[in-house]
């Protein structure tokens, strides 16, 4: 499957430039959509049946092996989910954040391999049906580009494509996260900020991640859950730390709860503020 050049090309490269655990193909439109050999469809994990099964299989000897216990069958689908669904999202909000490009993955689109030797973070197959640009860009005259008038209606573009592609798998998952509605949206909500968040602070651009993020889910853009929940905190010698509060909880907890997140909505401000200056250390 070679890579074939895209408008997104490049922001993938940069993707794995400053990720090199996580691998991006682009699919043209004679590629098949891979499947099986490590592969899942996104299409066979929003139907829910074996292939989920099996995707979750893997999450439950991973419980396992690393912490010695089993979890509860809603902790794995939780965990599952949250594999998925952060690179998942990466895939339209990095070429939005770095290019101003938003590209349209349906689940049908989308594969994800996370067995791939020397990707810790697997490896994701995608196919562009289109995608939303501004008018000044210079992909605006490629095939499949849309031209949308400014920023506000480019950011409708990213909350209104991340939607349906996580729409349909949330779906595959919610059953067995025992989540429905509004908590799996929360969930949502989270891998779409923490991500790009996370992937903003390898790029040294995490300021202007924060100021896109707040923008782009302000509260009450639904089918999302709240807003981006950015605030600041202070370090002993008055140092600003940044945190935010998570619209859902990822379950962790369960495993270990003296190891919380410190964006976990079970964290108080002072262990927030410890852990933050641990991680920064």
């Amino acid at each position: 499957m070679p890579d074939a050049r895209t408008a997104f090309t490049d922001a993938y490269a940069r993707l794995s430039e400053v990720l090199p655990g996580l691998g991006v193909t682009e699919l043209t439109a004679a590629d098949e959509v891979p499947d099986g050999e490590g592969w899942v469809t996104a299409a066979s994990l929003a139907a829910g049946g074996a292939e989920l099964a099996a995707f979750l299989a893997w999450d439950e000897a991973k419980v396992l092996r690393d912490y010695g216990q089993r979890a509860r069958p809603d902790v794995i689908a939780s965990f599952g989910l949250h594999r998925y669904a952060w690179p998942a999202c990466l895939l339209i909000t990095v070429p939005w954040f770095l290019h101003r490009r938003v590209p349209r993955h349906p689940a049908a689109h989308v594969a994800y391999d996370r067995t791939a030797a020397g990707l810790p973070l697997g490896r994701m197959a995608v196919r562009a049906t289109s995608f939303a640009c501004l008018p000044d860009d210079p992909a605006a005259g490629l095939p499949g580009a849309r031209v949308v008038a400014d920023e506000e209606e480019l950011r409708a573009e990213v909350r209104a494509a991340v939607a349906e592609h996580l729409e349909p798998v949330l779906a595959g998952f919610g059953p067995r996260m025992r989540r429905r509605g509004r908590a799996l949206w929360g969930m949502a909500t989270d891998e779409v900020v923490e991500g790009l968040w996370y992937v903003a602070h390898l790029l040294d651009e995490q300021e202007r991640a924060r100021h896109e993020l707040e923008l782009l889910l302000p509260g009450a853009t639904k089918p999302y859950v709240g807003d981006a929940a950015f605030r600041e905190l202070k370090g002993p010698d008055g140092t600003p730390l940044h945190t935010r509060d998570r619209a859902s909880c990822c379950m962790f907890y369960t495993l270990r709860p003296e190891d919380t997140c410190a964006t976990c909505p079970r964290t108080c401000d002072a262990d927030r503020v410890g852990k933050l200056l641990a991680a920064a250390g």
